[in-house]
């Protein structure tokens, strides 16, 4: 019988495949928007905005994931949750732009976002940024890649131990006043400013960046792909307590944010943000912040 690693590579190979294509089509609105046929911007909730290049890129998504794997559920970000998944052992989850604020400003740091959870862990996962062509994978067992342009290596994270020689992903739309305070609590000095959870994480993946940390504002679909990726380059991805993600609970809010790093300073950066209480109390509810 194959292992679950290998019965996963038609699904990676799929993914790849069909995140490239959905970055094909943000690029053809990504192109109007310096000119008079901008993009059309609507709010679903408060700092969560929605265009037209979301809606078209998670259509297509979703439609060619239910046809190529229809005894799967496929949930993204654009569509109603119903809570069928809860009955399915494998569940894609879309981001089909995360990053959607940096694309409005016409800036480059959005991404395709696909993962795939089974029995309730995420083992696939995939990111691709349109413009630059950067395409970060990995399934269970595997390892994790990056490939750019044709040219491909296998990602590991930094094995920096130290947590003030370290440099933390930040948001560029969303700086919190709770992440900059985090932050100096623990003395770390450098940072990347960058949109969008999965390219932050990428940044971790590549050695680049060693934390990310983000409060309430997240939900399943931004975690499960960059999640499997993180922890195929040894890496680390949980909630302020240290939990490992579920995606097959009810809600799919992230309630209890995210803090991301190369696994070695994951224990200093928990233990400093139960000490603060940086996210406070998860029953008020996130406040969205798409990245």
């Amino acid at each position: 019988m194959k292992n679950l690693s290998s019965l996963l590579q038609e699904e990676l190979q799929t993914a790849i495949a069909l995140a490239n294509q959905a970055g094909k089509i943000l690029l053809k609105y990504y192109s109007r928007l310096a000119g008079p046929a901008a993009v059309e911007v609507e709010w679903k909730g408060k700092n969560d905005p929605v265009t037209a290049a979301d809606r078209a890129a998670s259509q297509f998504l979703v439609k060619e994931l239910r046809d190529r794997f229809p005894d799967d559920f496929v949930l993204s970000e654009e569509e109603h949750d119903d809570r069928r998944r809860l009955n399915s052992r494998r569940v894609w989850l879309i981001d089909p732009m995360d990053g959607t604020r940096e694309f409005i400003e016409h800036r480059t740091e959005f991404a395709v976002m696909i993962g795939l959870a089974v029995d309730g862990e995420s083992r696939l996962g995939v990111v691709f940024q349109p413009n630059s062509g950067k395409m970060y994978f990995g399934t269970a067992g595997t390892g994790a890649y990056l490939s750019v342009q044709g040219s491909q290596k296998r990602l590991n994270v930094s094995t920096a131990s130290y947590v003030s020689d370290s440099v933390m992903a930040i948001s560029r739309s969303h700086l919190s006043p709770m992440v900059e305070d985090l932050r100096h609590k623990l003395g770390i000095q450098q940072t990347i400013q960058i949109g969008s959870l999965g390219l932050k994480v990428g940044l971790i993946c590549e050695g680049a960046a060693h934390v990310y940390v983000q409060g309430r504002g997240t939900c399943l679909w931004d975690t499960c792909g960059p999640e499997a990726i993180l922890r195929e380059a040894g890496g680390q991805m949980s909630d302020k307590n240290g939990a490992s993600f579920r995606y097959d609970v009810e809600d799919v809010r992230n309630l209890n944010g995210v803090v991301a790093t190369n696994s070695l300073l994951h224990a200093r950066v928990i233990a400093a943000i139960e000490a603060q209480d940086y996210f406070g109390d998860p029953s008020a509810g996130p406040t969205r912040q798409d990245e």
